[in-house]
């Protein structure tokens, strides 16, 4: 008979969506299920973030793998220390009577109670991508002697607060023009004259496109939109981008000779990846593609570089479960504290061990295509 039945990790939703943002506290219980006595040379719960990229490519008859990775942080709470370990800066999690718990676990359900604090630093929103993930989760770990280490793991889905990833002129408008001459099948002119109220926007909100249109051609011609997400990974001095189309509409018809202001609001679903700017080796990126849908010819168009921001969020108050609610107390001898210490990350200090990703690296780097600010560019 196995002596572990089960291991299972469990936390408290604490909204609807059961995402985190900065600041949030998150509150569970590692439970371990034992068939018989065992002793245990340690048992702890792990909380930590990382992004991490990985593809390969076939270059003649040898394969080539590019990998990266950027850790946030990784925080951890011992239920059962390793009593030969010489590290005494490992925190060690007490139950309600104030007392280590036991390294010999008697048959039955053994429940363990925990809580960590999300950082109110700037750390990228949750990802999966093609090439690489943001992921933030939860791992318990056991050990015993001559024995292979049983995990068990649960990842927690992050929103990043959008204040935090402040990029300039965000909410400042943009414009930009283009006129094109028709040739072969087409004569005359077409010409646009596009204005954002901003380049922000927030999960649900409209996008404003006010468009003057001048058509000197000999056709009829339809304004149509784009947005579309582009996703870049980075690793070795190398980067990979996958593109994909999100929302696609169209506007009405414009004879020839014929002048117009045109207005277009294009909802932003509420579901809509954020844009990530802040991790080093992963950028999702958004753009707004206006074109003229000319018969015959080449379609003049005007990419924006637009952002899409988490829907604004009300705080959310986590506690801790009645489980836990005297453990961090017990711990720091505190037990009249309504608010008991969480152990995690707090507005003053950087986490420990934490290693925040730099600004991604300039696409010039790569030689691959203009700055991001450049709106001629081919992506």
């Amino acid at each position: 008979m196995t002596t572990i039945k089960k291991i299972e990790i469990t936390y408290n939703a604490i909204n609807a969506n059961n995402t985190f943002t900065n600041g949030d506290v998150v509150c569970g219980q590692v439970t371990v299920e034992m068939a018989k006595d065992c002793q245990i040379d340690s048992l702890y719960i792990k909380f930590k973030g990382k992004a991490e990229v990985r593809w390969t490519e076939r270059h003649g008859q040898t394969t080539h793998v590019y990998h990266s990775k950027d850790k946030y942080f990784s925080v951890r709470q011992y239920f059962i220390r390793d009593k030969n370990s010489k590290d005494d800066q490992k925190t060690l999690v007490v139950n309600q009577s104030g007392e280590t718990y036991s390294s010999v676990v008697p048959p039955g359900i053994h429940v363990y109670p925990f809580s960590f604090q999300f950082p109110h630093q700037n750390i990228p929103s949750s990802f999966k991508g093609a090439d690489g993930k943001i992921i933030y989760l939860l791992e318990a770990v056991l050990s015993r002697s001559m024995r292979m280490d049983s995990k068990e793991s649960i990842a927690m889905n992050f929103v990043a607060k959008g204040d935090l990833n402040p990029v300039p002129g965000i909410m400042e408008p943009q414009h930009e023009s283009k006129d094109k001459k028709m040739k072969l099948f087409t004569s005359g002119t077409v010409a646009m004259d596009v204005n954002l109220e901003k380049s922000g926007f927030f999960q649900g909100e409209g996008l404003k496109v006010v468009a003057f249109i001048k058509n000197d051609s000999s056709r009829e011609i339809k304004p149509k939109y784009c947005i579309y997400r582009k996703h870049s990974f980075f690793a070795r001095g190398k980067r990979r981008v996958h593109t994909k189309d999100l929302i696609k509409d169209v506007g009405t018809l414009i004879p020839p000779s014929a002048s117009e202001n045109v207005t277009k609001v294009i909802p932003i679903p509420q579901d809509a990846e954020p844009s990530i700017l802040n991790c080093s080796i992963i950028k999702a990126e958004h753009r707004l593609r206006v074109y003229l849908d000319v018969k015959y010819a080449s379609d003049p168009e005007i990419k924006f570089n637009i952002f899409i921001l988490p829907a604004p969020q009300v705080p959310a108050m986590a506690t801790a479960p009645p489980a836990a609610s005297d453990f961090g107390n017990a711990f720091y001898g505190n037990y009249g504290n309504p608010n008991p210490p969480m152990w995690g990350f707090g507005p003053p200090q950087a986490p420990a061990g934490s290693q925040p990703g730099g600004p991604p690296p300039n696409y010039a780097t790569y030689g691959m295509y203009p700055p991001l600010n450049d709106f001629s560019n081919k992506y």
